[in-house]
């Protein structure tokens, strides 16, 4: 079975010829120019889309597939995510991970305390936050280096130290 990764999320169409407009979810949109095609997933439907053209207007990525040519068309696809395969995704730096690595991680802290697993990441202009769920107590950690100590992917293990009013 394939993993994919979520690159961005349809929020409306544009102009009246089928494009749509995107809210991408990757570091770098220019990705988008690179990719022939992509799976949208709608409610519980996967499909593959070709991508006719991109282009970039504001914080938006507005894309045309092939077969989408009008309005009506493109509505039906609001609210979906675009999805590519794990293996076309960017390989990581050094010291880079991808959000969905994080998902079910352990979290412990500096002084060797398990305080929970990720179950979500909240996305803020500022910085992600993981929200840290144990029995039926949530910690939310801010993403800064201050607090994100170390991230062992291959563990699943994070590593933390709770700035001062964070319990």
């Amino acid at each position: 079975m394939l993993d994919y990764f979520v690159i961005g999320k349809i929020v409306n169409t544009q102009g009246i010829k089928g494009e749509v407009r995107v809210v991408p979810t990757t570091d770098d949109i220019n990705r988008f120019k690179n990719l022939k095609e992509v799976y949208i997933a709608n409610r519980k439907n996967m499909d593959l889309y070709e991508i006719q053209s991109v282009r970039f207007h504001k914080q938006f990525v507005l894309l045309k597939f092939k077969g989408v040519n009008n309005m009506n068309e493109a509505e039906l696809l609001k609210n979906s995510e675009i999805k590519i395969p794990k293996d076309l995704a960017i390989p990581c730096e050094k010291d880079e991970y991808y959000i969905s690595d994080l998902y079910g991680m352990q979290v412990i802290t500096d002084t060797d305390e398990n305080i929970g697993t990720i179950e979500d990441i909240i996305f803020t202009g500022a910085n992600d936050v993981y929200v840290v769920k144990k029995d039926e107590s949530q910690i939310l950690i801010p993403a800064i280096k201050q607090c994100i100590l170390n991230v062992n992917v291959e563990e699943k293990i994070m590593k933390v130290h709770l700035l001062e009013g964070l319990r």
